[in-house]
Parts: structure tokens; sequence; C-alpha cells
């Protein structure tokens, strides 16, 4: 068996995809392969997996979700907005100490299977059924005769480019500040500040227990989980437990933005056993500010995290209702403050050629891209 000096993959998809090799996770981003115009630019990334493989078997595995390719997006519910395919594009390439190279791809020789998340929308959030969980699925170990073909599909390559601007990234973790019971009784936790991104939580409880996570920015006057502003996003992540010890959940293929989450579920969670996950572009902070006045100081804050909560791969307007898109007057009015704050070259660089592709004939431009 020949040694492996190195191995580099290359990864794009139709939807949204999260690898694994020998059961470990591919990178450290999220959301890819990102949001463009897919018809016209579809990203691929880049990993160097060499500390993943080893030599003998190995195993890739890879989970699709529908992301902004087919998923809800817009204003209207609509679906399948660049296509209705799920789809999977995979290189390796391999490298021996004795020179040679190997070529892995993704071919009619892998399998697929549906796993433990049974939904999974942008807007609405996900669910997951460990119950339906196939332990060691991405190892070698496991056994997989039963498990479906797959189809190869031709979508050409015309459309391929590297990714160039810097991936979504998990950024911090917060723990909720305070546990609210609120006047209708319902159990709400306080992070004390608005972000982007999911809670991941620790549970133990019996099989079958549902757990449901709402999200809001804000309570109402009455002090209320209050939701209306979120318009038709469902804002929710459903785990069902398998009830086989302590289980870790979190969302993979979506985003909220909030303050604010409600727990219903038979188990009563503490604060301690959530953490609210920063997600965001992974841009540099070039810009600082502080004053002798404590609310300019506040201001300029709220300005910085308003801008990593709405600057993940593209510019939004929101990330928290049923719209979460690239309004151009609002990143043109905001882009000098952007440059100020953070270093947003080459995410500005990324946005605006899909910006030039989406121009019209005419050379209007579309106000979101």
């Amino acid at each position: 068996v020949k040694k492996i000096k190195s191995a580099v993959v290359f990864i794009t998809s139709h939807g949204m995809y999260e690898a694994s090799i020998n059961g470990k996770r591919v990178g450290d981003a999220y959301l890819t392969p990102g949001w463009t115009s897919y018809n016209k630019r579809l990203q691929y990334q880049r990993y160097d997996v060499t500390n993943l493989v080893s030599t003998g078997q190995n195993v890739v595995g890879v989970t699709l979700g529908n992301g902004w390719y087919r998923g809800i997006i817009g204003f209207s519910n609509n679906k399948n907005t660049y296509g209705s395919d799920i789809a999977l594009l995979f290189q390796m390439h391999i490298t021996y100490t004795d020179g040679t190279t190997a070529l892995v791809i993704s071919d009619d020789t892998w399998k697929s299977s549906v796993g433990s998340i049974t939904y999974s929308e942008i807007y609405n959030g996900e669910t997951i059924d460990a119950r339906l969980e196939q332990n060691g699925w991405n190892t070698v170990s496991f056994n997989d005769s039963n498990w479906s073909g797959v189809k190869v599909g031709n979508f050409g390559y015309a459309n391929l480019i590297s990714t160039e601007n810097e991936p979504v990234k998990m950024q911090e973790k917060l723990t909720a500040k305070t546990v609210i019971v609120t006047p209708k009784k319902e159990t709400v936790l306080d992070f004390g500040q608005n972000l982007s991104g999911w809670v991941s939580f620790k549970v133990k409880g019996k099989k079958g227990d549902t757990i449901t996570i709402y999200h809001a920015e804000v309570l109402d006057k009455n002090g209320n989980f209050y939701t209306d502003n979120l318009r038709a996003a469902k804002a929710q992540t459903t785990y069902v437990l398998k009830g086989d010890g302590e289980e870790v959940f979190e969302p993979h293929f979506t985003f909220h933005g909030f303050r604010f989450i409600k727990v219903e579920g038979p188990i009563a969670l503490k604060a301690e056993q959530i953490t609210g996950v920063v997600i965001h572009s992974d841009m540099k902070q070039t810009g600082t500010f502080t004053c002798s006045d404590p609310l300019i100081t506040q201001l300029q804050k709220n300005i910085q995290w308003g801008q990593r909560d709405n600057f993940l791969d593209i510019p939004t307007d929101c990330p928290q209702r049923d719209e979460r898109v690239g309004w151009t007057g609002d990143a043109q009015v905001f882009s000098m403050t952007a440059g100020f704050n953070y270093d947003v070259a080459s995410f500005y660089t990324k946005w605006l050629k899909d910006l030039a592709l989406d121009q019209q004939p005419n050379g209007e431009v579309p106000n979101i891209i």
C-alpha cells in the first residue's frame, strides 16, 4: 500500500454541502458553496485534507441540503430559483511519497441515502430526527449495502469559479444572559445581543422527545415572545431525540437572526446547556472606535454588529425574516462604513461580479443581486 504525501479536495454543489473524510469534517467553512448567480458563477472550495486521509481504506461522506439553490428564497415562498436538483461535484488529488498521483472523483460508483435531517430551509429552519441517524455512515466500518446508487448529471463546467472571498465561519459563541418566563408562561432565553447564526445545545431525554426552538429579535410591549416581524419565515429548529445518553444538536443548512429564543418540549433546558453560535463572512476587522460618550461608543458597536449580522457571503438587508437578499441600495449606502470597519475588498469584489453579470441588456441593475 502506497503512502500518501498530500491530498487536496475541490468541492461544490447544487444546494449546500457539508463534507467529511473518515468521519471528520472537511474545513471550517459553513453554508458552502456560498451564494452566487449559480447559472453564471458557481464557486468551488479547495481544502487540504492530508491530515484526514490515512493509508489504506478511506471514506468520503457528503451531506447535501437545499440552500439558496433550490430552497425557499425571495418574497413569495419561491422554490427552485436556480434548479430543482441537489448535486455534488467532488475531486480529490492524491500525491504519494513515490511521486505518483491519483484522482478520486464523484461518479456512478458513489452511493446515497437519506439521513437525520428531514427538513431544511434557510427561512424556516431545520428538523433533525436523531432516531433516523445512521451511526458511522461516513466511516470505513459502515455497511452501505442498503444504500442506493446515484444519478450522474451533466451540468457542464463553464460556470465553475474558484472562491475569492472569505468563507462564512463560526466567529464566537455566546451564552444566554437570562432566562425569562413571559406573561404567557413561555420559557425564553435572552442572549443580550442580536446575532446571526443558530443555537447548539446538549440534552438528555427519552427516545422521541421533541424540542422546538423558536427565534426572535424582540419581545413585545407586554414582554411576550414576538415574531410577527418575521412575516412568513418560521425561523424554528426542531429536534427529535434518539434517547441515547447526552445528545448534541445544531442545524446545518440554515441560519437565524435573533436575540431571544423560545424553547418548547418535555425537557427543561438550563441556560448553560444552550450556546448561541455567531456566524458571518470571515472578514478581518480594520477599524475600531471609542470615545468618552458611552452612548456613541455603543452606537458604533451596534453598527459593527449590524455589519457582521448581514455580511453573510453577500451583503443582506436583514438576517431574520423571509428576505435576506442583496439589496443594491443598502449595500452601496453602507459600503464606505463597511470598509472602515472591516476589510471587505474581496467580499464586495465577489458580489459585484454577480451584479455585473445580472445587469439587464440595457445596463440597468436589478434591485437585488
